[in-house]
């Protein structure tokens, strides 16, 4: 009973955390190109622009985003989830040093990489291996 509890909550972190991944991925980056992800890109210059073009950089990230919320929701491995929670908190480091303008912004990073990360915890947690003895049911 409590596995099969868990397994949901673990199933809803892990939808949610999906659709944060999928927002972010096809909105402001695939279908409606933001200014501010071109801005926080072009911040790295001239590092930026030296080896891809900002526009082709963010269309990458969106379809990387795209793949991590399919994989989260798609397949049972533990391997997505460190993938996501490392890359919400390497962005979030990367915003605060490039474009710390943003972090005071409404909606910002901090609040979405911070709820982003519970999800992922959550899941992981959920997701852990027991160590209690299997009861025969």
């Amino acid at each position: 009973m409590a596995e099969q509890r868990l397994r949901r909550i673990a199933q809803v972190a892990r939808y949610a955390l999906a659709l944060v991944f999928l927002w972010h991925g096809l909105v402001p980056k695939l279908l409606w190109p933001s200014p501010d992800e071109l801005a926080m890109i072009m911040a790295h210059e001239p590092a930026a622009q030296v080896l891809v073009a900002p526009a082709t950089l963010a269309r990458f990230a969106g379809w990387a985003e795209v793949t991590l919320a399919l994989l989260l929701v798609t397949r049972p491995w533990r391997w997505p989830l460190l993938l996501a929670g490392l890359a919400l908190l390497l962005l979030l480091v990367d915003v605060a040093l490039f474009s710390p303008h943003l972090l005071i912004q409404a909606f910002n990073p901090v609040s979405t990489n911070l709820a982003a990360l519970a999800l992922c915890l959550v899941a992981w947690l959920a997701e852990a291996p027991s160590s209690a003895p299997v009861q025969p049911q």
